[in-house]
């Protein structure tokens, strides 16, 4: 059994993928033993094949390379990975990331130091050096209606700053996606991802039923990692539209029937107005005035390769 499993999700993003394997394989302490589980989200020949090159090239036998037939999205691409994860933690990183310090062994100490941390995010930085907020608030109809920062006014404690720079561990409501790093048995008692979730939140609802079973996300500041934000998504109206779906799917999930309503009622009100002024808008709207159902996902478009 390896110490931690490292699952990467790979699509149509080959340079990434190296760039974030090769900073893995620089900044780890030789004392942890560690497998990295790469899944290759159906992305185009051209761009696996250079990725497949790669892995073959390394010679390392704890780097493997499993090809999805279909583009399953962020949880489920990583549920795919983890399926042939052999180890006591897991970690779920983005490809489009570059370790700055051992990031593993620092989390891997404070899971080993402190029971009551569940799922430890590391600091984030942008490319150019810049702070880049590495916690969050649960996405809820208060956070939604209010935002963030009035939530913060209100109730510091529960509620921590998201662009303050923090220098010991902190708990928090939920920590990005981007960086995900926690106890296998915890993760599977959880159940893992939900896979109806094809890009966005999916983080807000695993720590979620964390929380609910008393294991707590912690900011640990000290492990530090550079995120091209954004690096392995393009930005689109297509996007915009997930991440409606997926936030009133959230909604009605873990907020029941009024929590979602309410929600949809001032996203609809919402998208009305910025529509008049914003055209393009108008499709946006129309979605989330039919509820912005799960059909509509992107999950539905994709297409299994021969």
């Amino acid at each position: 059994m390896f110490d931690i499993a490292i699952i990467l999700i790979n699509y149509n993003s080959s340079d990434h993928s190296i760039n974030c394997i090769r900073s893995i394989i620089e900044k780890t302490s030789k004392n942890i033993n560690y497998q990295i589980i790469i899944t290759d989200n159906c992305s185009k020949q051209e761009d696996y094949l250079k990725l497949k090159l790669f892995c073959e090239e390394t010679g390392l036998n704890n780097l493997k390379l499993h090809r999805n037939r279909i583009n399953t999205g962020f949880g489920a691409g990583n549920m795919f990975g983890v399926q042939f994860a052999n180890a006591k933690y897991l970690a779920f990183i983005n490809n489009d990331t570059l370790f700055k310090n051992d990031c593993l062994l620092i989390l891997k100490n404070a899971l080993e130091n402190n029971p009551n941390i569940g799922i430890a995010g590391a600091q984030a930085y942008k490319e150019n050096g810049d702070f880049l907020g590495s916690l969050d608030h649960f996405a809820s109809p208060m956070r939604e209606i209010l935002g963030r920062n009035f939530l913060e006014t209100i109730n510091s404690k529960k509620y921590p700053n998201r662009k303050k720079i923090y220098t010991q561990p902190l708990q928090v409501n939920f920590v990005p996606g981007s960086f995900m790093f926690l106890r296998a048995k915890d993760f599977y008692n959880a159940g893992g991802f939900d896979t109806n979730i094809f890009l966005y939140y999916e983080e807000t609802d695993l720590c979620i039923r964390l929380a609910n079973k008393s294991k707590f996300a912690y900011l640990i500041p000290e492990a530090e990692f550079i995120h091209f934000h954004g690096g392995s998504t393009e930005k689109s109206l297509a996007i915009k539209k997930e991440l409606k779906i997926s936030l009133l799917y959230i909604m009605q999930k873990h907020y029941g029937f009024f929590g979602y309503k309410i929600v949809l009622y001032f996203l609809v009100l919402k998208y009305f107005f910025s529509s008049i002024f914003k055209p393009k808008n108008w499709s946006l709207f129309f979605l989330i005035l039919t509820g912005a159902p799960i059909s509509k996902s992107l999950k539905t478009k994709q297409i299994i390769t021969e």
